[in-house]
């Protein structure tokens, strides 16, 4: 018996000490067996791919930061009211299984393989998901692009042509505050001579950038993936522009601190003409309230798509009576001509996928329930509208990834963090 609760008091210890808070983010708190699952995911990722990793405790930092900004957006998302419905997961789910040709017991099959489990998986996708929303209502409304702004990019645009060309950028990121003093800039300049040092003598970048970046893709090796100039935040397009494969590239400071940069890979290169692809859809939307729960939501649009498919029904009838998109409802849900890519990305990934005169199933947005027939689409030459439209996006992405960073950097400078485990800790905010 003694020893029966010996084992207990040890099991129950151990479950304590896996457990434990390492850091304290406003009222919420980061445990011991979140960071060790995170640290470890960055292992099995690092080996994979044949990545040399920094040593234990700097990595665990770099995680930890992660886990802070994922606990402080997940806070607000919570506070704002923000959720992400079983239904979203199931369709995020089901298009990174299609983006990688799987189907949902194949991707499930491989996220058990490497040694996370499925439940967590889930987890994992629902708050990427939904710090994504949170990130978009947040952002966009600070960011504000002038006619002249749209008119200089479509001058560039009708000189240039669109490239082809990819790059695959590398940063690392030294942070500074907005207003940084005399020796906070010294011994930021500093840091970044000693790794620019490192990188010309042979080390490793994305070793580096898991150590020492401050910016969001350190625990990925600083890598923010394959971009188009055009998607870039405007510092590295400006600063790769004219560089190859291989270059390193700084410091170069921004609002955010100082950047050393890298080109890992780089594609293409051509100059093609500007083409635009535009789409003509009509749509149903329900919003879900207190009343109108998400499966009634889900089976009235449901319902009406049996209707319309045995002609039972017309949708442009429907759409008057039932949704709740007033300004496409007054005319039978049609949204006239438009660029895929101006629609939230589930309504947008839907309308891409349909063919002319096909009708979808119902999906869920964070506007609510949609029920949408694709009525055809075309591909325009440089016009006047096609080409402002994609200058228009071209300003906005840059300016939402670098405002991104901003806003996160304001939303930990507001906050009360408490790291816990001293070793981890570079001093409390």
């Amino acid at each position: 018996m003694a020893a029966a609760l010996g084992v207990l008091s040890a099991t129950s210890h151990a479950a304590e000490l896996l457990d434990r808070t390492v850091a304290q983010v406003n009222n919420a708190v980061v445990l011991e067996s979140q960071l060790n699952a995170l640290v470890d995911q960055v292992r099995r990722s690092a080996q994979d791919a044949g990545q040399p990793l920094p040593d234990d405790q700097r990595l665990r930092k770099q995680a930890l930061e992660r886990l802070i900004l994922e606990s402080l957006q997940l806070q607000l998302a919570e506070r704002l009211g923000l959720r992400i419905t079983d239904t979203q997961l199931e369709q995020a789910l089901a298009n990174i299984a299609r983006g990688e040709g799987k189907n949902l017991e194949q991707l499930r099959a491989g996220v058990t393989a490497s040694g996370q489990s499925w439940a967590g998986f889930r987890e994992q996708v629902r708050n990427e998901i939904l710090m994504s929303e949170l990130a978009r209502n947040q952002v966009r409304r600070r960011i504000n692009i002038s006619d002249q702004e749209v008119k200089q990019v479509v001058q560039m645009i009708r000189e240039q042509g669109q490239s082809n060309a990819r790059y695959r950028i590398g940063n690392i990121l030294l942070p500074l505050p907005a207003n940084p003093s005399s020796e906070q800039l010294r011994q930021a300049n500093r840091q970044a001579e000693l790794l620019l040092a490192e990188l010309k003598q042979g080390a490793d970048f994305r070793k580096l950038a898991i150590a020492h970046s401050a910016g969001p893709k350190a625990l990925e090796g600083g890598d923010w993936g394959m971009m188009a100039m055009g998607e870039m935040p405007s510092l590295f397009s400006e600063a790769v522009r004219n560089h190859a494969k291989g270059d390193i590239i700084g410091p170069i400071r921004s609002g955010a601190g100082l950047h050393i940069l890298t080109i890992f890979d780089m594609k293409g290169g051509k100059t093609q003409a500007v083409q635009a692809l535009e789409v003509r859809a009509r749509h149903i939307l329900i919003k879900p309230s207190v009343i109108l729960s998400e499966d009634k939501a889900q089976a009235m649009l449901e319902g009406f798509a049996r209707s319309i498919r045995n002609g039972e029904a017309n949708m442009a009838e429907l759409a008057e009576q039932f949704s709740d998109d007033a300004g496409s409802a007054v005319n039978g849900g049609d949204l006239g001509w438009a660029s895929p890519e101006l629609y939230v990305s589930s309504f947008r990934d839907t309308v891409t996928r349909l063919q002319p005169g096909e009708l979808s199933t119902p999906f869920r947005s964070e506007h609510g329930w949609h029920l949408v027939r694709l009525e055809d689409k075309r591909v325009l030459d440089a016009t006047e509208q096609a080409t402002e439209q994609r200058a228009y996006q071209l300003i906005f992405n840059r300016r939402f990834t670098e405002e991104v960073q901003t806003w996160l950097d304001e939303l930990k400078d507001q906050a009360y963090i408490r790291i816990v485990d001293a070793q981890l800790s570079d001093g409390d905010s």
